[in-house]
């Protein structure tokens, strides 16, 4: 059977006091590849602050990699975060530091202590998106496509069990995105690692057909149950 990493029950997402999204009912299990989808301003980035425990969720039920949303408080939103991998568009590297130097970052501030096994762990993130020579490169010296695989690599640090992909492809040209699509559904097949992708970009999902959950008018509607898309 598979195991659910995104459940969503009747949930209500609020901006503050104003209702963004109603009766939100999703599941998403281990390993799916799962694209998010709407015009902006219909509640796409108010859904996925919610997952990552950004936007507290006040109704309705919530689980997202074993976490109770409705349970989350400042103290355990980091264990949260730390199953979780988030992917921007920006990429929001720190520029005063190389690759390497940035991965260590984030390995220290979740954590981590032992300097033998976050070698061991930086090496094998940036071979999985293919750029274990480069960890000495500082971010500017890099093409935005390499730039958004060493985000990836950051967002698998620390192996969670759900990756939340923001525009990932919005500031690449068309080759590149191909790149990082493929990157991001090899993750999901490979490691079993399930992807929320939000996008604008239709002929990524053309290319790379998948489920879509699409914001519109309040409500979160799904290919699995909804043709009408």
């Amino acid at each position: 059977m598979s195991e659910s990493i995104v459940s969503l029950t009747n949930a209500k997402i609020f901006q503050g006091s104003t209702l963004i999204l109603q009766d939100v009912n999703i599941n998403v299990n281990k390993g799916e590849f799962v694209y998010l989808v709407g015009k902006t301003g219909t509640g796409k980035s108010s859904l996925l602050k919610t997952l990552y425990g950004d936007l507290p969720l006040v109704e309705g039920e919530g689980m997202v990699a074993g976490y109770n949303l409705r349970q989350m408080n400042w103290k355990k939103v980091p264990f949260l975060r730390r199953s979780l991998g988030v992917v921007f568009q920006d990429f929001q590297l720190l520029t005063d530091r190389n690759v390497h130097e940035n991965l260590k970052f984030v390995l220290r501030a979740t954590g981590w202590k032992d300097n033998k096994l976050m070698e061991e762990k930086i090496n094998d993130v940036l071979d999985k998106v293919g750029l274990r020579s480069k960890g000495f490169k500082m971010p500017f010296e890099m093409s935005g496509g390499e730039q958004q695989r060493v985000d990836i690599a950051r967002a698998l640090l620390n192996s969670p069990k759900l990756v939340l992909a923001d525009e990932p492809t919005g500031n690449l040209d068309p080759e590149t995105s191909e790149e990082i699509m493929q990157l991001l559904f090899q993750i999901a097949k490979d490691f079993n690692t399930a992807v929320i992708m939000a996008t604008h970009d239709y002929i990524v999902i053309n290319r790379y057909p998948g489920r879509m959950l699409k914001t519109e008018r309040g409500h979160v509607y799904d290919s699995a149950s909804v043709a009408a898309f």
